[in-house]
């Protein structure tokens, strides 16, 4: 299949993200010089925008939409949490946005989200409850996020290539001096600084003291010799890590899964100090141009569809429970899931929401430090 051809398939929905992107590779085309979104980043009138991460960008997601409109809504991508809410309060408007649970009471109270409304929404009753009973999301009964996604952040390394010398998983792993040049890292400080901080010992619910800013800074710091790369892109650190660029790298559940598929050693490690966990899901702006397909667009997201793609190809926990059911339990625990997200959720150091001003000092450090300063 051509290059051209190839992409549009993507776009049409006819050919997975995976498969073409295997594809491309195959005829040695780099991902970077290939626009993976549905179409353009503005709404034509009548036309829905989903602003979210990228690799949520697919129409693989959005086959209940696609059925009823011919076409997955237009997508606009961001690479962080804070760098989204910054584009929106400039002005940028969109109909759905793709926040985390430790951002959520500070976008909503921002005024420029509104609740969703439940009874818009087909899948409303199989969504799990614990998922969006979270703080500061329910206002008079209806949810402002509607959770979709739910996993880790962690570590995912070449088994052939990271030797643990017998020791128990650790974010050591990527402070180890034997693996300097060769150790990726997400360029967020919603992920990186929050790891830093399960490193650097420092209890989330002290995460926003002058001590503990210090703490986890000086740990990234000491950590920024060693980094070959920072980047949003899960899809560049997942090649980095088939190639052997790189040996190890900070990575949702999405790496890990997907390698381990196309035969590459690695392992989504289980550090000892805990994983990052968070729930993730889509909010609709209060100026949203389209209601109404805003609220389908949300609801394709939280189908059993959709759930079945997130769970088999990315390995991500999803929020219908209904989705569980095409999964063995011996599938899921390969995955590091549970039907039960609370059994993965505890587990890890759950996220907790923080001030704009600590969000501001923390994302203003962490380019200093990527930069190195």
């Amino acid at each position: 299949m051509k290059i051209r051809d190839q992409v549009k398939a993507f776009k049409d929905g006819e050919l997975s993200r995976r498969d073409m992107l295997a594809g491309l590779a195959a005829v040695g085309v780099g991902v970077a010089t290939v626009p993976l979104t549905g179409r353009g980043a503005r709404a034509a009138a009548g036309d829905a925008t989903y602003f979210t991460w990228g690799g949520y960008d697919i129409p693989d997601l959005f086959q209940p939409y696609v059925e009823k409109h011919g076409a997955p809504p237009s997508f606009a991508t961001f690479g962080g949490s804070e760098e989204a809410l910054t584009k929106m309060r400039a002005g940028f408007v969109v109909d759905v946005a793709h926040p985390c649970n430790q951002a959520i009471p500070r976008w909503v109270s921002t005024g420029l989200f509104q609740p969703a409304d439940p009874a818009k929404l087909s899948n409303w009753s199989d969504v799990i409850p614990s998922l969006y009973q979270l703080e500061g999301n329910v206002v008079d009964g209806k949810p402002y996020m509607v959770p979709m996604d739910w996993g880790q952040t962690s570590i995912t390394y070449r088994t052939d290539m990271v030797d643990l010398g017998g020791e128990p998983e650790s974010w050591g792993i990527l402070w180890d001096e034997a693996l300097k040049g060769r150790i990726g890292v997400i360029a967020s400080a919603g992920d990186a600084w929050w790891c830093g901080a399960i490193y650097a010992g420092v209890p989330f619910e002290e995460i926003s003291t002058d001590e503990s800013f210090e703490k986890v800074a000086a740990v990234m710091r000491e950590q920024r010799p060693l980094v070959r790369t920072y980047t949003d892109d899960m899809t560049t650190l997942q090649q980095a890590l088939a190639s052997g660029e790189l040996m190890a790298a900070m990575t949702w559940n999405e790496t890990a899964t997907v390698l381990k598929s196309e035969g590459v050693p690695v392992k989504f490690a289980e550090p000892k100090e805990g994983a990052l966990t968070w729930v993730c899901g889509a909010i609709i702006h209060k100026d949203a141009p389209n209601v109404d397909l805003a609220h389908e667009i949300i609801d394709s997201l939280i189908s059993v569809p959709s759930g079945e793609f997130m769970i088999g190809e990315y390995g991500y926990g999803h929020s219908n429970i209904k989705a569980f059911d095409s999964f063995t339990s011996e599938q899921l625990a390969d995955l590091g899931l549970s039907k039960n997200p609370d059994d993965v959720l505890s587990a890890g150091k759950f996220q907790i929401p923080q001030t704009q001003e600590f969000e501001t000092r923390m994302n203003q450090e962490f380019e200093n430090i990527k930069a190195g300063f």
